[in-house]
């Protein structure tokens, strides 16, 4: 988790950081990705990386949530009953804002592979699934599927999310 000197650090020079982060994860995959280059383009000491972050994971992590804050409105699941309309439109303005967004490279890059790597949130995910009814269940495996097929492959969107649509619509009839 992110450090508090890193959350008190001045303004200019924790964009500064952020910034290098965005482009090292953009460009690197989780597991090619390092250290020595991310503090010899902040211009800061390798010790000092570690008083912000406990270590690449964690700072890889900071980099995406900040992303995710940024550019997504998360489904409440504790609504009682099945919201076709709400994952629909919520899997649409994502792909809509990852396609004009900063991060657009970051996010594609952790669908792709990065996702894969992080073996805790991969348990804490599994966990939430495993107590989802299983419509919502299909619906959020149907919804991730769709958001990634739409942005590596843009000119199809629209095809995708119609899909989408006649998907849900049948889960919204079972």
């Amino acid at each position: 988790m992110v450090k508090k000197t890193f959350i008190n650090l001045n303004s200019a020079k924790k964009q500064k950081i952020e910034q290098v982060m965005l482009d090292e994860f953009s460009n690197y995959d989780l597991n090619q990705a390092n250290v020595a280059r991310i503090v010899k383009e902040a211009g800061i000491a390798r010790g000092a990386f570690y008083t912000y972050f406990d270590d690449l994971e964690d700072a890889y992590l900071y980099v995406y949530n900040k992303a995710m804050l940024q550019i997504h409105n998360p489904i409440k699941m504790d609504k009682p009953e099945f919201d076709a309309d709400l994952f629909y439109k919520m899997a649409y303005e994502l792909v809509c804002n990852i396609e004009k967004s900063k991060y657009k490279k970051l996010l594609k890059k952790h669908m792709l592979v990065n996702e894969s790597l992080l073996i805790h949130n991969f348990q804490v995910e599994n966990q939430k699934a495993i107590h989802m009814d299983t419509k919502t269940w299909s619906a959020m495996v149907l919804t991730h599927e769709t958001i990634k097929l739409a942005l590596f492959d843009l000119e199809h969107k629209e095809n995708y999310f119609r899909k989408l649509k006649q998907g849900l619509d049948c889960l919204r009839r079972v």
